[in-house]
């Protein structure tokens, strides 16, 4: 967005397609060397005894940040806008439900629906529902 927003020499178009690429590149490839260059070790470091407990803390902290990053996006997908509450120390956004986006709604449930009870690749779906995407907004069926 910021190489959309601000894309000096560049088309938008262009400079919007390079710093999502890079973008990409920064983010994912770092974690994928650590997980194919620390793979083998990790493997040995599960049969010592002593580094079980602390593998299944990291293990746990992992999933609760996947749990919080979809959680975190499918509230800003599926809702416009949001408010924040707090209760003490624990805070979280609330969706206002006046402002649902209908289209990823019936977007997100049709990719369910062929994920789980059609059994589709998660490719295709992910795929089917970009294109999708790309129609609704174009068309000025979705925001």
């Amino acid at each position: 967005m910021g190489a959309y927003r601000s894309p000096g020499g560049f088309r938008r178009l262009t400079a919007g397609v390079l710093g999502g690429v890079l973008t990409s590149w920064v983010t994912f490839t770092p974690c994928f060397l650590w997980i194919f260059l620390g793979a083998p070790f990790v493997e040995r470091l599960r049969e010592a005894k002593a580094l079980n407990g602390a593998l299944a803390a990291i293990t746990a902290a992992v999933v609760g940040v996947i749990a919080n990053l979809t959680i975190w996006f499918a509230l800003h997908v599926l809702f416009a806008q949001a408010w924040p509450l707090r209760f003490g120390p624990v805070a979280f956004d609330a969706p206002r439900l006046a402002s649902v986006d209908v289209a990823a709604v019936a977007l997100s449930l049709l990719a369910a629906l062929a994920l789980f009870r059609f059994r589709a690749g998660v490719i295709p779906v992910l795929l089917a529902c970009a294109a999708a995407g790309v129609v609704l907004r174009l068309s000025g069926l979705a925001g």
